[in-house]
């Protein structure tokens, strides 16, 4: 549990040091990081009696409590720091930051603290969401800026950038590694975080990054979301990213709200790999599998249920009682299993997900051709009960994989999504196209761009597909594969600085701007459990899904539009 065992440890060591009861305060962003890695069950073990937010206008004095602050060094956070300092509500102020902190800062800490209340100043570098134990987000706003080009926002692009270096950063000082850094040519934000992490880690901050150097130096290789298109198109059939897709997933949590008939006890719930056994086992496996799994938990329920009945002695009474903690975890977990997946399946059904997704995995997969490609996709445009959404998600993998190849029948296509939605228009295809089309991307992100890929994906087809849903693999897939065999081509992935990779890293950072999403987490596990000696972790600046993608393109699409005003 690689990354959430770092952030646990960084918080149980701030927690720990500090005896008796204690305010937590944090951040809009520590909140998050705090939140998948400790429940609040957790922090009142730890005497956390109260969680604050820093911008929190709350007056009352309460000095018999320690305030243990986890906060960004942003600028922003210093000032309410100086404020809260200037007339302080508790009795101690222990100030942790989740990164880097600038000397001006210390400086103007120094200076506010008039009452003598902060009794220490550390840095614990947990400045990432983790996710999962080889995945972190860092749920940047504005996620779709790094479409833009520099000039268009150069401030706020500056701000993007500084804190995917900020959270790249903090990850390799928690893994306690100095990277060998690697970009993907073509991305002019790739190259400038790359960039920015080596100016910070050679040569600003080198002396913090000197740890002990393994034979071979770990990789970061950061990566733009345009390079692969496709994975945030398609719908999913594996639990997590299931849920993510149909439900939207936010710091492991799934809110359900909106969404009527479901019990007031059922609306957000925690999906968490660390705190249910149940979700760790089948996270990555698909739909089908997962209804039995499913079946097999509330059958076990239902006989425990069925025991505790029958009660009928003092003795059966008092193991009722010493267990009835355990029935009543695994009767909430159970409900919320069976309250998911019903609303899952209620929306395949309504929308017709398993036709329209093994017409979007023959577009992503299969070399059935152009001319058949073109049939099934218009179909799907003329079937009645389709979404407006699937539609579009249908045209634009259609353009993805042929937009070289018949632009007539591309035009019909955008033609017929027009007549048939009210919402979405062909410019949004249009903008994809600018945006990621076959002449901005790097990888072979359809594994036919020369010989040896052609033959690879023969092979595959010759040996059939378990599962027609989920045959698609992500280009990370392929990415990770060239990394570990030494085939990663230094023209496509140049490496930063004087720096020269030789040999096969032990341990491999993969950041991609735009995003990742948990179909590519699920790529990254099973390459991990499969121990080919290359430990693999996934970050991105938010964990997208085709919603989320889609609105970055829409952004990207009105903020041309205004220009062009």
């Amino acid at each position: 549990m690689v990354l959430v065992s770092a952030v646990r440890d960084y918080v149980t060591r701030m927690l720990s040091d500090i005896a008796g009861m204690k305010v937590l305060i944090l951040d809009s962003q520590t909140v998050s990081i705090i939140s998948v890695a400790f429940s609040q069950s957790e922090l009142l073990q730890k005497e956390v009696f109260l969680v604050q937010t820093i911008d929190s206008n709350a007056k009352e004095i309460m000095t018999h409590l320690k305030a243990v602050c986890f906060l960004r060094p942003s600028a922003d956070n210093i000032q309410h720091l100086k404020r809260i300092l200037h007339r302080p509500r508790f009795g101690e102020y222990h100030l942790y930051f989740s990164n880097i902190l600038k000397t001006s800062h210390i400086q103007i800490l120094a200076d506010a603290d008039e009452h003598e209340v902060v009794q220490q100043v550390q840095e614990f570098y947990a400045d990432f969401v983790a996710v999962g134990p080889y995945h972190f987000t860092l749920n940047l706003p504005s996620k779709h800026m790094y479409l833009l080009p520099t000039v268009a926002d150069p401030q706020s692009m500056q701000q993007i950038c500084d804190r995917i270096v900020d959270g790249i950063s903090a990850v390799f000082l928690a893994l306690k590694k100095r990277p060998i850094i690697r970009y993907q040519r073509g991305s002019e934000i790739a190259q400038r975080v790359a960039h920015d992490v080596v100016r910070l880690m050679y040569e600003q901050e080198s002396a913090m990054f000197d740890f002990r150097r393994t034979e071979v130096a770990p990789l970061l290789l950061v990566v733009d979301r345009r390079d692969d298109p496709v994975t945030p198109l398609l719908n999913q059939w594996t639990y997590q990213a299931m849920v993510h897709e149909l439900l939207g997933i936010k710091d492991n949590k799934v809110d359900l709200r909106g969404i009527p008939r479901v019990p007031k006890d059922q609306q957000e719930l925690v999906l968490s790999s660390e705190q249910d056994a149940f979700f760790k086992a089948n996270m990555y496996e698909n739909f089908g599998d997962l209804g039995m799994n499913i079946k097999k938990m509330v059958d076990e329920f239902q006989l425990k249920g069925k025991s505790n009945q029958n009660i009928q002695t003092i003795e059966d009474m008092a193991k009722f009682v010493e267990h009835y903690p355990e029935y009543r975890k695994m009767h909430g977990n159970v409900s919320k299993h069976v309250t998911m997946v019903t609303e899952m399946s209620r929306i395949v059904d309504e929308r017709k997900l398993m036709s329209v997704s093994q017409t979007e995995q023959d577009l992503a997969c299969n070399n059935a051709g152009e001319a058949a490609a073109f049939e099934a996709v218009m179909n799907q445009l003329n079937n009645e009960g389709l979404a407006e959404v699937d539609r579009l998600r249908l045209v634009m993998l259609y353009a993805l994989r042929y937009e070289k190849e018949n632009s007539q029948h591309l035009e019909q296509l955008l033609n017929r999504l027009a007549s048939r939605s009210s919402k979405f228009k062909a410019g949004l295809v249009h903008t994809l196209l600018k945006q990621a089309g076959v002449d901005k991307r790097t990888g072979d992100l359809y594994g036919n761009r020369n010989l040896f890929n052609r033959a690879r994906n023969m092979a595959r087809g010759l040996k059939g597909i378990e599962n027609v849903y989920t045959q698609h693999q992500p280009l990370i897939f392929h990415t990770i594969e060239n990394i570990v065999k030494g085939w990663l081509r230094d023209i496509d992935y140049p490496v930063v600085g004087s720096q020269f990779q030789q040999g096969r890293p032990q341990d491999v950072v993969i950041f991609i701007v735009g995003g990742s999403t948990y179909e590519e987490a699920r790529t990254v596990a099973l390459h991990n459990v499969a121990n080919t000696g290359t430990r693999v972790f996934l970050g991105g600046s938010v964990i997208l899904n085709s919603n989320g993608f889609l609105n970055d393109l829409e952004e990207v699409q009105l903020a041309g539009q205004m220009n062009a005003v």
